[in-house]
């Protein structure tokens, strides 16, 4: 299952409590990268943060998955996991009269 998984600051987090865990967050995302979890990581431009394209059974193993990341275990962020499927309108396009 293709996952969207976006990064969620907790209450009191900050860039300075962000700091001495972010070493650890790329090894444990570089991790997770090479052990087919992690498919795309991408900077969020909108705020700090991380958005990523994660691949896992389920909802409940993807968070679990993420859970072991450095700031989430700090408290210090949560996840937002968002399944994903197929886009299967593609029939609309070449419909009668939509050509």
């Amino acid at each position: 299952m293709k996952l969207l998984c976006l990064d969620i600051p907790q209450l009191g987090a900050s860039l300075e409590k962000y700091q001495p865990h972010m070493l650890d967050e790329a090894r444990h995302a570089w991790q997770m990268y090479k052990g087919g979890v992690i498919r795309d990581i991408y900077f969020r431009q909108d705020r700090p943060g991380v958005a990523i394209i994660a691949e896992a059974a389920s909802v409940e193993a993807a968070k679990k998955a993420l859970a072991e990341f450095p700031l989430a275990k700090a408290g210090l962020i949560d996840w937002d996991v968002i399944p994903l499927g197929p886009f299967t309108n593609w029939e609309t396009l070449f419909a009668a009269g939509n050509a």
